[in-house]
């Protein structure tokens, strides 16, 4: 059995901030009830209490929003008094938590430290262009209290990431962006394609990601980092580390780069449970661990045929030069078009910037091997 992973979103999708691309906002207006309100501890107990018994080696708790932060450091502290209680298998527990970071505080961060969880902070570049779509319940821009956050982060030795949504403005200023967080020393980056809402001609939006916009920026930021692994000091870029690891034979971490869904336990507020983030749906959902088991909640999974169904590459991407490092992306991005969304800007980012990755992967093999 692989390791249990849950991604619990205690708050729903309550928010401290109104972000105007937010892919979550969309797909609650797209359930019959939109906010499952904050999850109680019964309901925390009954999902970790199920999770450590279904589990084997490992189990992952992730919690995401909305903004998880909102539930108070009460309820993540009553988190890790059930792990405890729970574990009675001495399984290894991952924490993490991915915040907007609008009301981190130094208690927050003593909590992090104190109980080994990894923080994934999001930050859109610099003030103008986090600001642009990021704002305040009241429309100010957030990006100082953010920027307190990761001082607050570093200070107290919290481990986190920076997680940025690629959007129009992030994608065009990329070149400033990177040195931006060079500055302030951030060296453990995500950058993930900004999502239409659902069922809407993409590319639309102010905020809208095209295809060539999202290539360019791949390539320009490739570079940049290329740049600096050639000089010992490039940043972990987790895309960038993937693609990597493929050219080396190992399975990327990541579902989008992996081209098929992986076995992810969603878990909204009220117990119900989902296969993914970008489909916490009224027709996908799989049970509610209030009431059902996990070998049910994975029956079901099977029933709806959600993994299969992310394996419909046509044949012609499956013929494509770069399928084997693409494998067809995210099936999100490839609903209602031919093949992905961002097929072609994978395909500049590969005839681009090739003969690097393969330097790299090469002087990685003799390194190691």
């Amino acid at each position: 059995m692989p390791p249990v992973n849950l991604l619990i979103k205690p708050a729903s999708g309550l928010c401290n901030m109104e972000c105007d691309y937010c892919f979550y906002c969309d797909e609650a207006e797209k359930r019959k009830q939109a906010s499952y309100g904050f999850m109680s501890k019964e309901t925390l107990a009954n999902v970790i209490r199920k999770a450590l018994s279904y589990g084997e080696q490992s189990v992952g708790i992730a919690f995401q929003g909305g903004e998880p932060t909102l539930c108070g450091i009460d309820f993540f502290e009553e988190a890790v008094r059930c792990v405890k209680q729970y574990n009675g298998k001495n399984l290894k527990i991952e924490y993490a938590l991915q915040t907007n970071g609008y009301a981190i505080t130094e208690e927050w961060c003593e909590f992090f430290k104190k109980n080994h969880f990894l923080v994934g902070l999001s930050v859109d570049g610099m003030e103008a262009t986090h600001d642009k779509y990021r704002h305040s319940k009241s429309g100010e821009g957030t990006y100082q209290k953010v920027l307190h956050a990761a001082r607050l982060m570093k200070k107290n030795g919290v481990d986190f990431n920076i997680l940025t949504v690629v959007n129009r403005e992030t994608a065009e200023n990329i070149v400033p962006i990177y040195k931006e967080y060079k500055k302030n020393g951030w060296d453990y980056l995500q950058f993930i394609a900004c999502l239409d809402p659902l069922g809407e001609t993409r590319g639309q939006r102010e905020y809208s990601l095209t295809p060539k916009a999202y290539g360019e920026f791949l390539i320009k930021l490739f570079q940049l980092w290329y740049k600096d692994w050639k000089r010992g000091k490039q940043p972990y870029i987790r895309q960038f580390e993937n693609y990597i690891g493929i050219m080396l034979k190992y399975e990327p971490e990541s579902c989008e780069q992996r081209g098929v869904c992986g076995i992810q336990y969603v878990v909204e507020a009220d117990g119900g449970v989902y296969p993914c983030d970008f489909y916490v749906l009224d027709e996908f959902r799989l049970g509610n661990l209030n009431q059902d088991t996990m070998a049910k909640i994975q029956e079901r999974r099977s029933e709806i045929g959600f993994i299969e169904r992310s394996q419909n590459h046509s044949e012609e991407c499956r013929q494509c030069r770069w399928f084997s490092l693409c494998r067809g992306g995210c099936y999100r991005c490839r609903e209602g078009v031919k093949d992905n969304y961002f097929c072609e800007s994978y395909r500049m980012l590969f005839e681009s910037c090739f003969a690097q990755m393969e330097e790299i992967s090469r002087f990685l093999f003799t390194t190691r091997y």
